[in-house]
């Protein structure tokens, strides 16, 4: 999330065409204009609530179904994918492999 005063990073909790729920670690002032940038969004709003680290966000332009959708899907298999991930990366410092030719 990209605000006039710094950047802050952040969690999307929630998404729609209008608008978006994220979680900052500082909260941010309603009325504030954004950009927030995950993925292939990269859209401006306002903040419309800001209250314990969770964020309302107002898209100024509405976003195309296709992005919602993509976005959420995205969303709905990272828990796996990221398992996957650290199983793989366990399984490679158990067997020794590596990717690159570096010398330990």
């Amino acid at each position: 999330m990209i605000a006039v005063e710094r950047s802050h990073a952040c969690i999307l909790l929630n998404l729609s065409r209008t608008g978006a729920q994220v979680a900052i670690l500082d909260a941010m002032r309603e009325g504030e204009g954004a950009i927030l940038r995950c993925g292939v969004i990269d859209h401006f709003g306002i903040i419309s609530r800001s209250e314990f680290g969770i964020n309302a966000i107002a898209f100024d332009e509405p976003l195309t179904d296709k992005i919602v959708l993509e976005t959420r899907r995205y969303h709905e298999n990272f828990e796996d994918r990221e398992r996957r991930a650290l199983v793989e990366m366990a399984r490679k410092w158990v067997t020794g492999d590596t990717d690159d030719d570096r010398t330990i």
